[in-house]
């Protein structure tokens, strides 16, 4: 199969890497320098260090090749949500298009499938996704993944572009509950960070009994989990979905893994440190960062209570502290649980 990624950050040269000895791989970049260095050096290492790059692989900084070479078979945008929207209007009439990227677009609020249904409906798309860090997906450790689309076809491109002995991808039909999934859980790792944070801070205080533990951790994975779930079902999706690798897996991973950019927010959040200096700092994408606030109006926009969200653009706004959002949290109304 022929296949172009467009985009050249970490995830998607991850799946570049992969997939490149199985199929004529094309990887996109916007900055010709940086195609140079990757052609030079044979590795990524502004984004994904350490990481060889197969000699198959294409590498390309021009748009017109990159989506010619893949007319026929698969385009994989690899950008930051915020890109998406641009890069759907570029693309071939009918092409088939999948994204890894994940959130709600910030202005507009919408999901990956709406705005493509907005700006390019005769394009056939989906969404790859699910618990995954590129680091672990470059170096072949194992992982499991979900390829999904209304189009039956798109979702079976998805896996077998991509499935292989050290990378499984399952399908679905439900890309609503899929792309809920990969939004909302960046921004409950962002919680999870911020708990985790002050817990290590009493640690080191010698006064862990004045923190947040691990079940309030366990707590917020859970609660976190349900308020996916609400906001899904109000936008239609299927409950079965959370249950699975694009909702419970990748909110579980996002929120407990050291590699988790969303979680070091939160970590670095409890440290007292201003937003733009842990931006600075992290020097990759934290897209829950600036889809919260979106992924917060939707569900307002829908009558869905997620108080969890709620705290979280409290404290990115800097409305509360991390200690008073915990607070917060922990003095609601007591409720039943379902």
């Amino acid at each position: 199969m022929k296949i172009s990624i467009l985009g050249a950050g970490a995830w998607g040269t991850a799946l570049a890497i992969q997939a490149a000895a199985r199929h004529e791989l094309l990887l996109w970049a916007r900055d010709e320098d940086q195609v140079r260095e990757m052609q030079s050096s044979g590795s990524n290492a502004r984004y994904l260090p350490g990481a060889p790059l197969p000699a198959s692989l294409r590498l390309e900084s021009r748009l017109d090749e990159a989506l010619a070479h893949a007319r026929e078979g698969l385009i994989i945008i690899a950008t930051p949500m915020a890109a998406l929207r641009g890069m759907l209007q570029q693309m071939p009439a009918g092409a088939r298009v999948m994204w890894l990227c994940k959130g709600f677009e910030a202005g507009s609020g919408l999901l990956g499938h709406e705005i493509a249904r907005q700006v390019r409906p005769d394009l056939r798309v989906g969404i790859l996704s699910g618990p995954s860090f590129a680091q672990e997906v470059a170096a072949g450790q194992p992982t499991a993944l979900v390829s999904a689309s209304e189009d039956a076809e798109v979702a079976q491109l998805g896996v077998q572009a991509f499935h292989g002995e050290r990378l499984r991808v399952y399908s679905s039909n439900d890309p609503v509950g899929v792309e809920v999934g990969g939004a909302v859980k960046n921004v409950m790792a962002i919680a999870v960070g911020i708990a985790d944070g002050l817990r290590q801070r009493a640690e080191a205080a010698g006064e862990p009994g004045l923190a947040p533990g691990l079940n309030a951790r366990a707590a917020l994975i859970t609660r976190g989990l349900a308020e996916m779930l609400r906001l899904g079902l109000a936008l239609g999706a299927r409950t079965e979905t959370f249950m699975g690798l694009s909702g419970m897996g990748d909110l579980v991973l996002t929120a407990t893994g050291d590699l988790s950019r969303n979680r070091r927010v939160g970590l670095l959040l409890a440290q007292d440190l201003a937003l733009p200096d842990i931006l600075q700092q992290l020097g990759h994408v934290a897209e829950g960062v600036y889809s919260a606030p979106t992924v917060l109006a939707r569900a307002q926009a829908k009558g869905v209570d997620m108080p969890i969200t709620e705290a979280v653009v409290a404290v990115l706004d800097g409305r509360l502290s991390p200690r008073a959002g915990v607070d917060l949290l922990m003095g609601r109304q007591a409720r039943a649980e379902h």
